[in-house]
């Protein structure tokens, strides 16, 4: 019977190549990541002491008002915690880290988790307090956001105090997919103007256009059923197609997240950054 259930495994390459795709994915992510994170506190976190908030609202209106500054403060709180599960979020998922360094690892997890709560919240209480310029579509889709990234960075933390390692990896796992949603969400729509331009009905100014209803779930949705493919796939009692589909949707992610990055920093991001440490 052990033989059989030996035979019966995905061949020892097969994980290979897994882990393979996934420090490719991990990589582009991370180095992509902490670009969005710098630009973030360079662009939204620059504009506090230069006294520019109205700034916050190029990307989607009513952010900033001086009326409601307890939501401003929320999404405030949003972005910062943000920018600090972008910048820490690859280093849980390095395993070197976790083996000789279980301190650190654990020290990072309890910020990033924090950090993870915190964005949650704070973007939860924006929402509570204005809703959302997208409507009931955008509301119901970013409030399920919020709502899962507490969901997810309590269980993370839970499972690890009861030393429930893999229940806890796999949690981290989502959360770290998760995490990445506003950078995501920033890269669907500066591809989407790129392709095709400023005017397409795809985007409206109240966000309900087609391309907008999409986007409202499609920063987090598809980064958690590929968090989920992965999860499986590691498992020693994954098929060898399961293993490979993994392998292959982490590569074509790595190979599509490295190019982005390029376009975005030299066209956005990095500018964004140069002007603002400029006028510093």
């Amino acid at each position: 019977m052990t033989a059989l259930a030996q035979s019966m495994q995905p061949p020892r390459w097969t994980e290979a190549a897994l882990r393979i795709a996934a420090i490719a994915l991990v990589g582009a992510v991370w180095i992509s990541s902490a670009i969005f994170g710098a630009y973030i506190l360079a662009y939204y976190g620059g504009a506090i002491p230069a006294g520019t908030l109205e700034q916050w609202n190029a990307t989607l209106p009513a952010l900033y008002e001086a009326h409601t500054p307890v939501a401003s403060f929320g999404m405030g709180l949003h972005f910062f915690a943000g920018a600090t599960l972008l910048l820490l979020g690859p280093v849980q998922l390095i395993a070197q880290v976790r083996r000789q360094a279980p301190a650190v690892h654990r020290w990072i997890g309890r910020v990033y988790a924090f950090a993870a709560f915190a964005a949650g919240v704070g973007g939860l209480l924006f929402i509570a307090l204005k809703g959302t310029v997208g409507g009931v579509m955008m509301t119901a889709a970013f409030a399920a956001y919020g709502a899962l990234m507490v969901l997810a960075s309590v269980q993370t933390v839970r499972h690890a105090m009861a030393r429930r390692i893999d229940i806890h990896r796999a949690w981290a796992i989502r959360l770290f997919a998760l995490a990445i949603g506003s950078w995501l969400y920033r890269i669907g729509y500066g591809l989407f103007f790129a392709i095709n331009g400023s005017d397409d009905p795809g985007h409206t100014a109240d966000f309900s256009g087609w391309f907008d209803y999409v986007m409202d779930w499609a920063f987090f949705v598809p980064p958690l059923i590929v968090a989920e493919l992965f999860i499986r796939a590691r498992r020693s009692q994954a098929s060898t197609a399961g293993r490979m589909g993994a392998t292959l949707t982490l590569g074509l992610g790595a190979a599509f997240i490295a190019s982005a990055t390029f376009f975005f920093t030299l066209f956005g991001w990095g500018p964004a950054i140069l002007m603002r440490f400029g006028a510093a």
